[in-house]
């Protein structure tokens, strides 16, 4: 079951500058920073809010490392902006079954690893109204040592 807006993936040609501007107009900071070398991006997560089910809500700016990868041929045929949503889920290997069972595409065969250690898939956007849909279950949160 789909619990909450886990991140927009916002697609970006200047990681330091677009974090910048979304520091200076709205006051987000940075919650985590990586580079993803499988997806080939350069990776800043802003938290925006915590959610009931404790999680939390994230804008995700990427910026390609490669131009081959996805997000840089995105980028170079649609510019920056919006460039998936994500939602968040226990267990995205049951949802990601559930929902091709209703004959939407999922891309992986098998969740791969994305942002902080989480698992995901993602859905044609062809068949969810031209949305690239990403799934997304966080890794666990690891309790504080006493």
């Amino acid at each position: 079951m789909l619990t909450r807006i886990d991140h927009i993936g916002i697609a970006c040609h200047d990681l330091d500058a677009t974090v910048e501007f979304y520091k200076a107009t709205y006051g987000f900071e940075v919650f985590h920073t990586e580079v993803n070398e499988e997806q080939g991006v350069r990776e800043a997560m802003l938290k925006i809010n915590e959610t009931s089910d404790g999680g939390a809500s994230y804008l995700q700016l990427l910026e390609p490392t490669r131009e081959d990868s996805a997000v840089g041929k995105w980028l170079a045929k649609n510019g920056e902006g919006v460039h998936h949503i994500a939602f968040g889920t226990a267990d995205v290997d049951g949802d990601a079954e559930d929902i091709r069972g209703k004959g939407v595409r999922v891309l992986y065969d098998e969740p791969r690893r994305g942002s902080m250690g989480s698992r995901i898939t993602f859905l044609h956007p062809k068949d969810c109204h031209g949305v690239l849909t990403e799934l997304v279950t966080s890794a666990p949160v690891e309790s504080p040592e006493h």
